[in-house]
């Protein structure tokens, strides 16, 4: 048998990271960018009103300060201007937020201090220079390092690569993942299972977690164990995917035939790994590019679990993370588990914090069994229990890798 890290280290070298491409940046959103971006021009591009109000030479309004003072206002001017203006001493032009100063105005007065008079507005308070102005290059200047290699681009980066006028981006893409099941016993979710027939999950919750993970999913769906049509359906696949997960394909005579008609295609090795639940799996590189194809059991639960310790790592290890592991944390139990001795324990659990210690606290699920799917779709983590460890008592501190956020 071969231990859970010597599992992970061998599935872990085996990563394709796919070839940086440059997409728009509407599509770029979760990806990591595989550029420096440098800005082209300075942002803001120039000095422009941050708020509705009255651009003015900070020097004529400090009188302000103990009494109220009457400008004229010599103009309007609206965000998207581009009609220059130029202020002379004691004059006002009124401006919305975001558009641009006239010349030698260096401060704005908010519409709040002011009578809001069109003509000759009163204004009732100073301000220094500056005040209430974005100016040019503030956020930004010309040549600076907008996104860099390596950051995750969400919704802040998008909006800053727009802001610099970056209408696509180098990214390392998702890695392509495409997931099968087998077994004669298998029906599709659309039809109504006969005597022995059972719904096909693995298909559909595997492919979810892919996405997830991050990857671009295709959901191949049940595939016949008759050799010609199995060798055929995986060898396409492996010349559109970085990643190929075929679940049902280990242990009994299902697990013989997957072998049999993947024989020619590269060797898969079926060593059992010591964890509970998913000893039984698979792992190798087939096809001429060595794609590293998964053999994952036929219960729902056991194939998440190796999804979750094994393939999860590999896609994330594809997208460029530098560390493609779920977080872990310390909590209490509270209740007694217990363990299979000689293999790591991935027990199912549901992570509670304390309102008032802040203490991480976990409640143990799914005691009926491995098979159980519905207690797995109750639990937000992993509590994770040592090869030489069989039962742990209340209160005792356990390690718990949390799964997918709630909400």
């Amino acid at each position: 048998m071969r231990s859970v890290d010597e599992q992970l280290a061998k599935v872990l070298a085996a990563a394709v990271r796919p070839s940086p491409v440059r997409v728009a940046i509407s599509e770029a959103q979760g990806l990591l960018c595989a550029e420096d971006v440098v800005a082209e021009r300075a942002l803001p591009g120039f000095d422009q009103a941050a708020v509705d109000g009255y651009a003015v030479r900070s020097v004529d309004v400090q009188a302000a300060a103990e009494e109220s003072l009457l400008m004229p206002v010599i103009g309007e001017i609206d965000a998207g201007s581009r009609q220059p203006r130029r202020l002379q001493p004691g004059q006002t032009v009124r401006v919305g937020t975001g558009a641009p100063l006239p010349t030698l105005a260096d401060a704005v007065v908010p519409v709040g201090y002011t009578d809001e008079n069109p003509a000759k507005v009163t204004v009732r308070q100073p301000v220094p220079s500056g005040a209430f102005v974005r100016r040019a290059g503030e956020d930004v200047q010309a040549g600076d390092v907008a996104v860099r290699r390596g950051a995750v681009i969400g919704a802040a980066q998008v909006g800053l690569l727009a802001a610099v006028g970056r209408g696509k981006v180098l990214v390392h893409p998702r890695p392509r993942v495409s997931i099968i099941s087998v077994g004669e016993e298998l029906v599709d979710i659309d039809r109504n299972p006969g005597g022995g027939q059972v719904y096909d999950v693995n298909s559909y919750a595997l492919a979810a977690a892919a996405r997830d993970a991050g990857a671009e999913v295709t959901r191949v769906g049940i595939v016949s164990t008759d050799p010609r049509r199995l060798h055929e359906v995986v060898e396409g696949r492996l010349l559109l995917s970085e990643l190929v997960v075929i679940a049902g394909g280990v242990g009994g005579n299902t697990g013989h035939q997957v072998r049999a008609a993947l024989a020619d295609l590269g060797e898969i090795d079926e060593s059992r790994v010591t964890m509970h639940p998913g000893s039984t799996q698979g792992f190798g590189r087939l096809g001429p590019d060595k794609v590293p194809t998964f053999l994952l059991p036929g219960n729902p639960v056991s194939a998440l679990v190796v999804f979750e310790i094994f393939v999860r790592p590999l896609i994330r290890t594809a997208l460029g993370k530098n560390n493609p592991h779920r977080r872990v944390v310390t909590a209490r139990l509270l209740a007694p588990i217990a363990s299979t001795k000689g293999r790591r324990g991935f027990l199912r659990g549901q992570l509670l914090r304390d309102g008032t210690s802040q203490e991480y606290l976990v409640q143990p699920l799914g005691a009926g069994g491995s098979h159980l799917l519905a207690s797995l779709a109750e639990a937000n983590c992993l509590i994770l229990v040592d090869e030489d460890v069989t039962e742990l008592g209340v209160d005792q501190d356990v390690h718990v890798s949390f799964l997918a956020q709630r909400g």
